[in-house]
């Protein structure tokens, strides 16, 4: 009987072995991998996959995603970032609004949008409450579990339905991955127009969102306020962000009307 891969000697380094293992999240760098699946993709056995896995993340290479891994923050920066054209127009149309958001409330303030079934940070300033937080600039999250992507995934209906239907890893014990709270959840979000996230990616950090509607009532970004379990009360900042978020969408408005005009001055010339 032949041996598999992991039953024969494994004559790579630690550092080759680390390697396979950070390539091994493939697709899934965002949503999270469990040990085992890494260590079969890697060719490594268990235990070896857990203690490297274990040296990654003290290192920041990787995090933990309840019982899952993703890749960290250390890694996540050495990539491109995901913002397109498009996205840039529209951080340079509502950072304003964020910073006035920032402003009015002190706490740690972000200005994403929906790719699919994941959100794009396209900004983020910090508060006063500094509190751990896997959003960064230019990055990615699961919309399903953070309070922007639900905001965004309530008023898209083809992408909350593929969210629906795909596999929703728990980040934390909190994490929603049950689809018909979620769709409930959703439905909620509808009549409210705010959002939360609490713990939900995160063990120790709360959020709440809402909408920046664009022409046809289909939101085109989000803006959110989040800060720590205890210290920062989310549905105490529903209505400043509403405010902040109903000004923002009149400048997106006019931003598209002005572009309108623009178009038919130059069909017309």
């Amino acid at each position: 009987m032949s041996l598999s891969p992991v039953q024969q000697r494994d004559d790579r380094t630690a550092v080759d072995k680390a390697m396979s293992l950070l390539n091994a999240f493939g697709q899934d760098s965002v949503g999270g991998v469990g040990v085992s699946e890494l260590a079969r993709r890697a060719d490594l056995s268990k235990s070896t996959a857990f203690r490297l896995l274990g040296m990654l993340q003290r290192n920041g290479a990787v995090e933990r995603a309840g019982n899952a891994y993703r890749l960290g923050k250390m890694i996540l920066s050495l990539g491109d970032t995901q913002e397109s054209a498009a996205h840039g127009r529209m951080r340079d149309v509502l950072t304003p609004y964020l910073a006035d958001l920032y402003e009015l409330t002190k706490q740690t303030v972000h200005l994403a949008v929906l790719q699919g079934t994941d959100v794009i940070y396209l900004n983020k300033l910090y508060g006063h409450l500094q509190v751990r937080s896997p959003s960064r600039i230019g990055g990615m999250a699961p919309a399903y579990c953070t309070a922007v992507g639900k905001v965004l995934l309530a008023f898209d209906p083809a992408s909350a339905d593929e969210a629906l239907r795909s596999e929703m890893s728990a980040w934390t014990p909190h994490t929603i991955t049950d689809p018909e709270a979620l769709r409930i959840e959703l439905a909620t979000i509808r009549k409210e127009h705010v959002g939360f996230d609490r713990e939900e990616i995160l063990m120790g950090l709360n959020c709440i969102a809402a909408p920046v509607m664009g022409p046809g009532g289909k939101p085109v970004a989000a803006l959110s306020i989040s800060g720590p379990t205890g210290k920062f009360i989310p549905d105490s900042q529903s209505e400043v962000l509403r405010k902040v978020c109903y000004a923002a969408s009149r400048a997106v408005a006019a931003v598209s009307a002005r572009q309108r005009q623009q178009l038919r001055h130059a069909q017309t010339a």
